[in-house]
């Protein structure tokens, strides 16, 4: 599902990602660890076509995004992607459903079937219940969820994750983790996480290192 070769990255003399190589099969669940600065935000912005590499492919189903036009990588992202930013970036004009809704109705999902699938994820991550409450009522903990919900509702491929638990206490971690998890492998999506959580680690499939602009395993 996803196939990354030779994926190189600078940022004015500083090398960043080294001609990096990373192959993630439908099913399988890839985390990645690393100091701060090393790299993972790059990596996972390079993933999802927000950026474009000095060299190298990254094909997502057998079509390198970072080489598509930016309508049609817009596309992909939308269709195919999943991605769970550190920052949220829940939009605060709309309620919590309509957060989670907004994947569907851009791909053009009926409004019941829509609503329907936005509340099944809100309830799975713990926020039932608080479909109508608006962003700045909820804490940055119940926004991550939000977070999750909007990047799993239309069943992506490919799952992107940067950090994702980083503001909820373990528990609830846990229960996100577990969430992320199933329906990666449930559903044979392709998955990266990218974290500093060695308990989130733990979950994957595989953890890999980020180690002078490339990828190791553990």
């Amino acid at each position: 599902m996803l196939q990354i070769k030779g994926l190189a990255k600078r940022f004015r003399d500083r090398i960043v990602l080294d001609h990096l190589q990373l192959s993630v099969a439908s099913g399988e669940y890839v985390a990645v660890v690393g100091e701060s600065g090393s790299g993972k935000s790059t990596l996972l912005n390079l993933i999802a076509g927000l950026d474009r590499p000095d060299a190298g492919i990254v094909a997502i189903d057998g079509v390198d995004i970072s080489r598509l036009p930016d309508d049609a990588r817009t596309l992909t992202r939308r269709s195919k992607l999943g991605f769970v930013f550190q920052a949220f970036h829940v939009l605060p004009h709309l309620s919590v459903l309509q957060n989670v809704m907004l994947p569907l109705v851009l791909l053009g999902e009926a409004p019941a079937a829509r609503e329907e699938r936005a509340r099944e994820l809100l309830a799975a991550v713990g926020l039932a219940g608080r479909e109508g409450s608006m962003p700045r009522e909820l804490s940055g903990g119940e926004l991550q969820r939000v977070a999750v919900a909007r990047a799993l509702v239309h069943r992506p491929a490919l799952v992107l994750a940067d950090e994702p638990t980083g503001n909820l206490d373990p528990d609830t971690a846990a229960v996100v983790l577990d969430l992320l998890a199933s329906e990666i492998r449930d559903r044979h999506a392709a998955g990266v996480l990218v974290t500093h959580s060695e308990a989130a680690a733990a979950r994957a499939d595989r953890v890999l290192r980020l180690e002078h602009g490339r990828l190791v395993a553990r």
